[in-house]
């Protein structure tokens, strides 16, 4: 897509980031991340704070065909992340993929974990 923006506007060095995705979804909602950082995080240092972090499941090997789609994240709390990239619009930027169950986790875990957070 990027190349496509670019040669329509005859903008050979346009910046520009972007994300496809097909739809219709059943239940699970989707979200595009562009994340801008003071420094440089490489792919592989997102990769490895995203396997780490609790609530979160990497999921993110193209050649595998591996990445977050609605369909595996229904009826689970747990929001599956890919498709990590640089954000070719900034050089400290990074791109990703996010797809969880709007209805539990989107909804009653994020309750849950707002008010553990409250209480402690």
């Amino acid at each position: 897509m990027h190349y496509e923006v670019r040669k329509i506007m005859h903008l050979t060095e346009l910046k520009v980031s972007c994300t496809c995705v097909r739809v219709p979804v059943v239940r699970s909602h989707s979200i595009s991340v562009s994340c801008h950082f003071d420094t440089h995080i490489s792919v592989e240092q997102a990769r490895a704070v995203i396997a780490a972090a609790p609530g979160c499941r990497l999921a993110d090997d193209l050649e595998n065909h591996i990445y977050p789609m609605p369909l595996d994240t229904s009826d689970q709390d747990l929001v599956f992340v890919g498709r990590i990239r640089p954000d070719l619009t900034d050089e400290n930027g990074l791109c990703l993929w996010c797809c969880g169950d709007q209805i539990r986790k989107g909804a009653a875990t994020n309750a849950i974990q707002i008010a553990e957070l409250l209480l402690q």
